[in-house]
């Protein structure tokens, strides 16, 4: 049997939660919120950014926008609906971590890949002057090729480049990805 994520209160032992974060969108807050319950639900040991990939498709029209209509998107979405027959058996055994990312540790319950991904998405907002949205988030999944958000966005035929491509479009223009958020030194890992 797994150990189950913490579900301390954000002032229970000074853990401060990513879904009371003042940084966080509401939008984003609630779909980090609702990515808690699915790994909780699944028995997941952590949450990772396939959960926070499925919350943002599930809640945010913007992140939906982004990544279009279509089959892919159908297709996709199966996928993660599918996580406890197919994925998800494979990844209950381990812990997702690219190696390219040092652990943050104020982000309880997550799997390092999505806690630097959520850091990540707060450092992008933070240029961009505001909350971190979605596709913050999004953007920020989609730089680490062995996310396991990756891996489903690619079985699904979404190609990673070309989301990251679509955001840094709807933005102030490309966004630098920062040493610690991708593999080498800047540089998107794929």
């Amino acid at each position: 049997m797994q150990p189950p994520i913490p579900r301390q209160s954000a002032h229970e032992h000074g853990i401060h939660r990513a879904e009371n974060d003042a940084r966080l969108s509401d939008e984003l807050a609630s779909a980090v919120t609702r990515a808690r319950r699915r790994a909780v639900r699944d028995a997941d040991r952590q949450i990772d950014t396939a959960h926070l990939l499925h919350s943002l498709l599930e809640s945010d029209s913007e992140v939906r926008a982004v990544l279009g209509d279509g089959p892919q998107i159908a297709r996709l979405l199966g996928y993660l609906v599918q996580r406890s027959i197919g994925y998800g058996l494979r990844w209950q055994s381990g812990v997702e971590d690219s190696g390219a990312v040092p652990v943050v540790t104020d982000t309880a319950g997550f799997s390092p890949l999505a806690a630097a991904s959520m850091e990540y998405a707060r450092e992008r907002a933070a240029r961009h002057g505001g909350p971190a949205r979605g596709v913050d988030l999004l953007a920020a999944i989609v730089v680490d090729a062995q996310a396991r958000a990756v891996e489903v966005l690619r079985r699904a035929g979404i190609d990673p480049h070309t989301v990251l491509a679509r955001i840094d479009g709807w933005t102030d223009g490309p966004q630098e990805c920062p040493s610690q958020a991708c593999g080498r030194g800047g540089e998107a890992a794929y």
